[in-house]
C-alpha cells in the first residue's frame, strides 16, 4: 500500500494529540507502519496545533507536504482555512463548524474571515459537522474531537469495531464509554 497522509488541524486544548494518538493506534492494529509528527505553535495559549499521520508499508518521513494530504481534519474553521493548501485535489476535509477567535482578533487587530466554510466548499470536497453542539448533547464538550474522527473515520479502511477498540486501548479508562459514543455520533452523521 502507497503511503496515505492525514493531517489534523487545531488549536491548543483541542484534543489533537489524542486524535492522533487514536489514529496511529488504529493504523499499526492494521499492520501499518505508521509515523507522527507533531507541530505545536503558541498551544498553550490557544495557537494552531497541527499533527501529521502517515501511514503505510514503509513511510519513510513523518511530515505531510503540501498538497498531498488524504484527509485534513480540521477542529476549528480559521484553521481548516489556514492549512487548506495541504488537501490533495481528490482528498477530503472533515470540518469542526466551530469559531474559536485567535489572539489578534481578540485584541482587535484583525478580522475573523466570513463563509469560511462556503469558500472551502469551492476549493475542495468538503464535510462540517457542529461536532461541539453534538458533543454537549452527550454531556461532554470535551469529546467533540472524537465525534469529528468518527466523521473521518468513514473515509478510512477500518470497521467501526476496530477504531472502538483502538478507542478502549488509547482513552483513559473513566473515559472510555463516552468516547465510544462519541465516535458513534460521528460516524453514524
Amino acid at each position: 500500500m502507497e503511503t496515505k497522509n492525514i493531517m489534523i488541524v487545531g488549536v491548543g486544548g483541542q484534543g489533537t494529540l489524542l486524535t492522533s494518538r487514536i489514529l496511529g493506534g488504529i493504523m499499526r492494529a492494521g499492520g501499518y507502519e505508521v509515523k507522527l509528527s507533531e507541530v505545536h505553535g503558541m498551544a498553550q495559549r490557544g495557537g494552531s496545533v497541527v499533527t501529521f499521520v502517515r501511514y503505510g508499508d514503509k513511510v519513510r518521513e513523518p511530515i505531510v507536504e503540501e498538497g498531498q494530504a488524504d484527509v485534513l481534519i480540521a477542529f476549528e474553521k480559521l484553521e481548516a482555512l489556514r492549512y487548506a493548501h495541504f488537501l490533495k485535489k481528490d482528498g477530503v476535509m472533515i470540518v469542526n463548524d466551530e469559531r474559536i477567535d485567535p489572539m489578534p482578533v481578540v485584541m482587535g487587530a484583525a478580522e475573523y474571515p466570513q463563509n469560511i466554510l462556503e469558500d472551502l466548499k469551492k476549493r475542495c470536497r468538503l464535510i462540517s459537522i457542529d461536532a461541539m453542539s453534538e458533543a454537549k448533547k452527550l454531556g461532554n464538550p470535551k469529546v467533540f474531537n472524537v465525534i469529528v474522527l468518527g466523521v473521518a473515520a468513514k473515509h478510512m479502511d477500518f470497521s467501526r469495531e476496530e477504531w472502538q477498540k483502538v478507542i478502549e486501548n488509547t482513552v483513559k479508562p473513566q473515559f472510555v464509554e463516552i468516547n465510544k459514543k462519541a465516535f458513534d455520533v460521528g460516524y453514524a452523521s
